[in-house]
């Protein structure tokens, strides 16, 4: 019986880590991609559903506020770009600050409160998690959100390989020398920052939905969750040769794979009160096992040389 019940959360878990996955691929550009820590985060995943649930409410489509969602996002990933790069404060400190101001802006946004629902029986949603049985494959979660997977991750990799996407990538690869090369690096970081908490915001949209509330908390921690999809991704698939397209696919695969462990745990007994505390754990085992296995189980390297007569 138990095991049933499991394998019955599964495809909620698969779908919820397609959403974050979405998330994850903004933080793996930030983090990865630009070489920024971009705490902005955690207030750009609860702007992006508030914007989208709200204007759903007034009576616009779920695409329509699930734009507007992404735009929000981008002008918060301004704000902190800007913060960092016209005004000088260090990338970490800029993400707090902008973090902290958006948690007011959000409260706002939801007219003063701090949750804001939608059912899925008066509005048309892109995605709910009540549609992840017994529904036409078109309507189910998980396919939907594969094909936001697929459009976003063939979107990125034509980006980046024009000649703009390149001057992000080579800011991130090398500051100095990309400065020297003619390359606007401020006007890179802010790029990156803002196409990163865009999409960060289309994760938030689609969450909101699925879940099918806004909440002005609904982004504390994700920075965690987004960071334990790259490590993942990067530990499991690392071995893996692919291109930039496969290495923003493996960061949507590292998020599924965090839900997975995580369901798994659960089925443990655990209370949930201590998810922050699992979660805290699962990532700090992915990021301690690169350096376990090149400390521990490393080939030890055969010192050479010319043979003496």
């Amino acid at each position: 019986m138990e095991i049933i019940k499991f394998l019955n959360t599964l495809p909620g878990a698969c779908a919820q880590g397609l959403i974050w996955g979405i998330m994850a691929i903004g933080v793996y550009i930030t983090y990865k991609v630009l070489d920024l820590a971009d705490l902005t985060v955690d207030g750009t995943m609860a702007t992006g559903g508030a914007v989208c649930v709200m204007l759903m409410l007034q009576g616009h489509s779920a695409g329509f506020s699930l734009l507007v969602a992404v735009g929000a996002g981008m002008l918060a990933g301004l704000a902190t770009g800007i913060l960092h790069t016209v005004m000088g404060i260090p990338a970490i400190l800029a993400g707090i600050l902008t973090q902290l101001g958006l948690y007011s802006v959000n409260l706002r946004i939801m007219g003063g409160r701090a949750n804001q629902s939608i059912g899925v029986d008066q509005y048309d949603l892109l995605v709910s998690l009540r549609w992840v049985r017994d529904v036409p494959f078109y309507q189910n979660p998980i396919f939907v959100t594969v094909i936001f997977v697929i459009c976003l991750i063939a979107v990125l990799y034509w980006f980046f390989g024009t000649e703009l996407g390149c001057s992000i990538r080579a800011t991130g690869c090398n500051e100095h020398m990309s400065r020297a090369q003619g390359i606007n690096t401020n006007t890179s970081k802010i790029l990156g920052l803002v196409l990163s908490n865009g999409i960060v915001a289309l994760s938030s949209g689609l969450f909101a939905q699925y879940q099918g509330f806004a909440d002005v908390n609904m982004g504390r921690g994700a920075i965690v969750i987004g960071l334990a999809a790259v490590i993942i991704g990067q530990v499991v698939f690392g071995k893996i040769r692919g291109n930039f397209a496969f290495k923003l696919f493996s960061v949507v695969l590292g998020s599924i794979i965090y839900y997975f462990v995580l369901q798994i745990v659960m089925k443990f007994g655990l209370d949930t009160n201590d998810l922050k505390l699992i979660a805290a754990v699962i990532v700090t085992i992915f990021l301690a096992i690169p350096y376990l296995k090149a400390k521990y189980f490393a080939k030890p390297v055969k010192r050479g040389g010319a043979s003496h007569a």
